[in-house]
């Protein structure tokens, strides 16, 4: 047997083994496809109809066993029906005999194993709802009397508000989760009620109210019970009077209830009882008449009698006044308490008397009603009192804040006052209390007025100064009572004048200027120091150099000139008015020093000297050349070239003075031969010498051409006058 058992038990075991990660031969394959919900037959529907929520969902899977799926509605998110079924129909959420509480969004989810789908939301409306039905257990109450009401709203659910109604007056509301509310009604005033109600379903965020039930009469009677009210006298009341109260009760029936009796005088209680209250008092007049008032309260049942009487003022409430208007600290001050209204016929002015409060005050009484004495140097309350018969009145407190008294005023200027532009002059006492008028005065004749309301404030005034005698004729007057006005000290500034007529000035004069010169760049303007200078050269952005003065005009120094400091220089200025003047722009040409000009001009003279000499050697020589043939002696000399203008004086090296001596027979017309000096062409005479002449020294005329320093080209002289003198040239002979 044993044995058996442990056999069905490994079987069963297998069977159920599913390896960790794998599916079990029965698992099926499905897949939800879709969900969706229907509202039938409407979505919008009135009460009472049978409404069906159909929910249908397409499921594809493997296999012909039924899938076990768990269907779930909610409405408006909150789940109201769940089931489980094996069926592939559509699932049916049957809503019979609709109600306004059955509106609302439903949705519906459908979950098979670990899938899940839900459809999209769908709205339901119902509307109408059943008339409520009002029921209450009396018809005829007496007064305060309680009575029970109960309103039903049949087939509602929901959350529902409930609403009573005496005679169209809403006096009750009750809330709950149930379709009949019940409430306890009472009456304080006799005569017919007419009762009725009605609901609201609220149903978020939409409500849904009834029509309203049918009306119920009651009848509610009054009790014979009454409270009396008495008050003697009842005219002809003057302040300070005694009256007397009397609160009672009428048709009092000895009962077992309780019985409360409230005298009162507005909302003060005066005195209160069971059956009987009495009181006197002073009359007072709280205002044009009295009124009283006894009231009666036996369980809900609550009555009251008054009784309204005029009281005529004996003397008005006083009234305290202080003079001087305006108190200044530690000087005189007078306070003044007094009635102005009284009753002459029940009260002489004479027997009124007056108590200045608090009791310990500085002030001591010099009058009837008159309190004279220093104002304190902090603020301080005052009341007064006036009594006569048992009757004190209190003014209203007065608060006397007393005055500082103003210091002088200062008067200065803030910044820099720039002539021609606006200049802002300010104001202020060190001490005094506002508001304080400052009065801006120009040789006594008033300019402008501004008020300072903050303390320790300034007042500021714009005006504009034309010349700099101008400023001094400003004083300021301050005042903050009615007394004379204090006046400052005459406004004592520096005005600063803006900057003009920039000139720059060289040393030493133009065009003297030259090399291993001290330059001397002077810049001077017309205006109110301290003055900023910057020097400048055309071509620099940044300035050559910068400096900052009291005086009005500096130099700028530039040693040792050399032609580098050629240029075109000049000069800007500003002061405190802040505008930038610039002078006119001067050219400076640094010229060669006198002593190189010396020297070039020397050594000009010699060079000059030498080529005198020169040519007056070769002159006197060419007189004692002798020829036998015709022959021309020639010689050409490189002329120094041109200087520029500004070194005219420097002179090149001198050329080698050449002489050629070139002999031909003489012909008949004597060529002229062209000889270049430079872009020039120099002709040259050249004669032969006639036959059987040989026994003279008669060599012809002879011509000297001087060449710009170049040798004749070969190709410039004909082949004659190119080719080499003979050997046996005679000498000359002088």
């Amino acid at each position: 047997m044993g044995l058996l058992l442990l056999l069905l038990t490994s079987t069963l075991l297998l069977s159920t083994y599913v390896p960790a990660g794998g599916r079990t031969a029965a698992q099926r394959l499905f897949t939800i496809r879709a969900v969706t919900l229907s509202v039938e037959p409407d979505s919008q529907v009135t009460r009472d109809t049978d409404v069906v929520v159909r929910c249908q969902a397409v499921v594809s899977s493997s296999g012909q066993e039924a899938l076990v799926r768990e269907y779930t509605v909610y409405k408006d998110g909150s789940k109201v029906y769940t089931k489980t079924t094996s069926s592939s129909e559509d699932f049916l959420y049957r809503l019979p005999g609709a109600r306004v509480s059955n509106s609302g969004k439903y949705k519906c989810e459908v979950n098979i194993e670990d899938k899940s789908m839900a459809s999209e939301s769908r709205k339901l409306t119902v509307t109408g709802l059943s008339k409520p039905v009002l029921h209450l257990n009396k018809g005829v109450v007496a007064e305060g009397e309680e009575l029970t009401a109960r309103c039903t709203a049949p087939g509602e659910t929901g959350s529902i508000f409930f609403y009573f109604y005496d005679d169209a007056k809403e006096v009750q509301e009750e809330r709950l989760n149930a379709n009949q509310a019940e409430v306890k009604l009472r009456f304080h005033s006799t005569g017919v009620h007419r009762i009725h109600c009605a609901y609201t379903v609220l149903i978020t965020p939409d409500s849904f109210k009834s029509q309203e039930s049918d009306t119920v009469v009651v009848s509610v009677k009054e009790l014979s019970i009454s409270p009396v009210l008495e008050v003697s006298p009842m005219s002809q009341v003057f302040e300070g009077d005694p009256l007397h109260l009397l609160c009672t009760l009428r048709n009092f029936l000895h009962s077992t209830e309780n019985v409360q009796l409230y005298l009162s005088q507005g909302t003060e209680l005066l005195s209160s009882g069971n059956t009987r209250v009495n009181y006197s008092m002073l009359a007072r007049a709280k205002g044009p008449t009295l009124s009283f008032e006894c009231r009666l309260e036996m369980g809900f049942l609550i009555k009251f009698a008054t009784k309204t009487i005029s009281v005529t003022e004996l003397f008005s409430a006083p009234t305290l006044t202080v003079s001087p208007a305006e108190v200044f600290q530690k000087e005189s001050m007078t306070l003044t308490c007094r009635s102005e209204n009284l009753a002459s016929e029940r009260l002489d002015r004479k027997e009124l008397t007056y108590v200045l409060f608090p009791l310990e005050n500085p002030l001591r009484a010099t009058d009837t009603g008159v309190f004279s004495g220093r104002a304190l140097l902090y603020n301080f309350n005052y009341t007064c009192a006036a009594q006569a018969k048992g009757i004190m009145k209190h003014s209203p407190t007065l608060t006397i804040r007393p005055k500082v008294s103003l210091s002088i005023p200062k008067i200065w200027v803030e910044g820099k006052a720039v002539l021609g532009q606006p200049v802002q002059i300010q104001c202020r006492s060190d001490f005094g209390s506002v508001p304080i008028n400052y009065t801006l005065v120009r040789g006594f004749e008033e300019v402008e007025v501004r008020s300072v309301r903050l303390p320790f404030d300034k007042a500021v005034f714009t005006v504009s100064i034309g010349r700099p005698e101008e400023i001094s004729k400003y004083m300021c007057d301050a005042k903050n009572s009615n007394k004379e006005g204090l006046l400052s000290k005459r406004l004592n500034a520096t005005v600063v004048e803006p900057l003009s007529h920039p000139t720059l000035t060289v040393i030493p004069q133009l065009p003297e200027v030259s090399e291993g010169d001290h330059l001397f760049l002077i810049c001077s303007v017309k205006g109110t120091p301290p003055v900023t200078f910057r020097w400048y050269r055309v071509g620099t952005r940044q300035p050559l150099n910068a400096t900052t003065t009291e005086e009005k005009h500096k130099d700028f120094q530039v040693p040792s000139l050399t032609k580098e400091h050629s240029g075109t220089y000049y000069c800007e200025a500003d002061n405190y008015a802040n505008n930038v003047v610039r002078s006119e722009r001067v050219t400076i040409q640094v010229r060669m020093a006198l002593w190189k000009k010396a020297v070039i001009g020397g050594a000009g003279l010699v060079v000059a000297s030498l080529l005198v000499v020169v040519a007056c050697v070769l002159y006197f020589r060419s007189k004692r050349v002798t020829v036998n043939r015709a022959a021309v002696s020639v010689w050409s000399e490189r002329k120094p070239e041109a200087e520029d203008d500004e070194e005219s004086s420097s002179l090149s090296n001198e050329p080698d003075v050449e002489y050629t001596e070139v002999v031909h027979p003489r012909s008949a017309a004597p060529p002229r031969v062209p000889v270049k000096k430079g872009t020039d062409t120099v002709y040259s005479e050249l004669q032969n010498a006639p036959h059987g002449a040989a026994d003279h020294h008669d060599y012809g005329s002879v011509e000297y051409a001087s060449l710009n320093g170049e040798a004749p080209e070969a190709g410039q002289f004909p082949p004659e006058v190119s080719a080499p003198a003979p050997p046996d040239l005679p000498q000359p002979v002088d």
